[in-house]
């Protein structure tokens, strides 16, 4: 690390993340310090959509939903092992949306984004196809569309690897507890770790991405009140035990203005979701209230012929989403655009970023390296990659066709045939063309070592260990994969002991 480096990130999320790789591949040098797990907070707490947002038409954000339409398929580009395409069947009832309106919006769906691979719009026939089976009589009528899946925290992960390759630092459970100008310019910060030990970093830039927490940082770390601020609105969602047994997605309109979607969810599960409320409480205490579960379990209920009910909730989760505050009324009606508030005072810039939302991170991460050069000029030595580079590169483990995914699976049980077509599939989905790092020269089942339920193994533990920062089971299990909603409690436990052990040493690229 050089004795001054030109950014320090604040933040682990999705946009800390995202601008650490654009920033590094730019030639420019980087720490990044994250209080918890990355991604462990909002970036894991999202509906794992890449989409446009078709109810964003409605609120006339053409710009942001075109910049995300296109988004889709660049990120399905760069990552197809942790992005893949989704259909999704919105159902006409009486007394909602009206049909021509419901036409028009996914007209415009379909040609605003620039669309290359996802097919478009067509209409389903609810009543008498195989798509309709289950939902509730009188639903005759559907328009199925495209939008894209994403691994969330996996994401995050990949963009974080991809920066220490390039040469970035990344600290995880290391909080920032001060941040003072430096005399000459610049920024003193200080940072803390788990077990207390405390360093002081010299960087000319710092970068609040912060998330939920992001007017805290501004306030008391960099002690530069933010002109805007953060509307922290929760969002939760449940996972039941799957309620059809195809592979669409539903998005239903509720009376409340509010849409909530269906989604397959590892195979043996449905996960529905989203709530939208103001939440004026801790972050990191955020949980699925009561009410947002029986309002989710409600709304569902009311378009299947089965009542989903609390009772049949095998999960829950939530999350805080850090919205720009413009004003609106209404938690569902605030913007989910990006705005970056930038402070040139004292010669010791900071970059504060509200808002935005997993499908633009990459564009988000664009417009702030413009406002860095702005403060910095172009790193020493010039930019080694061009603007725009990130959504040309691969992420680690993405380097295939998007519509290759399936060939890349078939090689997979080829060189390692103890796999089944479902172990593979989750293994390429995970890591990609690195599944190999993962499993090595294996040759049995037995060569991953320790077993732990749902095809974890000790050699795929020691990875998430050693390279993706994982520290504990919760990071496993519920982030870095969803495998804990399969573990029984006594196979939680032995993974819990198993990693009380060293911890495995990081491998280079």
């Amino acid at each position: 690390m050089p004795d001054m480096v030109d950014l320090f990130i604040i933040g682990g999320g999705i946009n800390g993340c995202g601008i650490a790789r654009d920033a590094v591949g730019r030639g420019y040098s980087v720490v990044l310090c994250e209080q918890g797990d990355l991604g462990g907070a909002t970036s894991s707490s999202s509906t794992k959509l890449l989409h446009g947002g078709l109810r964003y038409l409605e609120h006339h954000e053409f710009r942001l939903v075109r910049e995300a339409l296109i988004e889709r398929e660049v990120l399905w580009g760069i990552a197809p092992h942790i992005v893949r395409p989704l259909r999704f069947v919105l159902p006409h009832s009486k007394g909602m949306r009206p049909a021509w309106l419901l036409r028009l919006g996914l007209f415009i769906y379909d040609h605003l984004g620039g669309r290359k691979l996802l097919p478009g719009t067509s209409r389903v026939d609810l009543k008498s196809g195989p798509i309709g089976q289950g939902l509730r009589d009188g639903l005759t009528l559907g328009f199925e569309y495209s939008d894209c899946w994403v691994e969330d925290n996996r994401l995050v992960i990949l963009n974080a690897i991809d920066a220490v390759e390039r040469g970035a630092t990344v600290r995880v459970r290391t909080r920032c507890t001060r941040a003072e100008p430096r005399p000459g310019g610049g920024w003193r910060v200080t940072i803390r770790d788990e077990t207390g030990r405390e360093e002081v970093i010299e960087a000319r830039m710092l970068i609040n991405a912060g998330g939920p927490w992001a007017n805290d940082v501004a306030r008391t770390i960099a002690r530069r009140p933010p002109k805007g601020r953060v509307r922290q609105v929760q969002g939760s969602h449940i996972v039941v035990p799957k309620l059809y047994d195809h592979d669409r997605c539903f998005i239903f309109q509720n009376g409340d203005g509010r849409i909530v979607f269906t989604i397959p969810y590892e195979g043996r599960f449905t996960l529905i979701g989203t709530t939208d409320r103001d939440y004026p409480g801790d972050p990191a205490k955020v949980a699925a209230s009561p009410e947002e579960i029986a309002y989710l379990c409600t709304l569902a209920s009311s378009y299947f012929k089965h009542p989903v009910t609390p009772a049949d909730v095998v999960w829950t989760y939530s999350g805080v989403r850090p919205l720009y505050d413009d004003g609106s009324s209404e938690a569902q009606k605030a913007t989910r655009d990006y705005v970056l508030e930038l402070d040139t005072r004292a010669e010791a810039p900071v970059l504060s970023v509200f808002g935005g939302k997993i499908t633009t991170y990459r564009r988000l991460a664009e417009s702030a390296l413009e406002r860095i050069a702005s403060c910095l000029g172009d790193p020493e030595g010039g930019p080694r990659l061009p603007a725009g580079w990130t959504g040309q590169k691969a992420l680690p483990g993405g380097d295939f066709a998007p519509l290759a995914f399936d060939a890349e699976r078939d090689g997979l049980l080829a060189d390692y045939g103890f796999l089944g077509k479902a172990e593979a599939t989750r293994f390429l989905r995970y890591y990609g063309s690195r599944a190999r790092r993962v499993l090595g020269g294996a040759r049995s089942r037995a060569d991953l070592g320790e077993a732990f339920g749902g095809g974890l193994t000790a050699r795929e533990v020691d990875y998430m260990r050693a390279q993706e920062w994982a520290r504990s089971a919760e990071d496993i299990l519920f982030r870095r994969s969803k495998l804990g909603l399969v573990l029984s409690p006594a196979e939680v436990a032995a993974l819990e002991r198993y990693m009380e052990g060293p911890m495995p040493k990081r491998q280079s690229a």
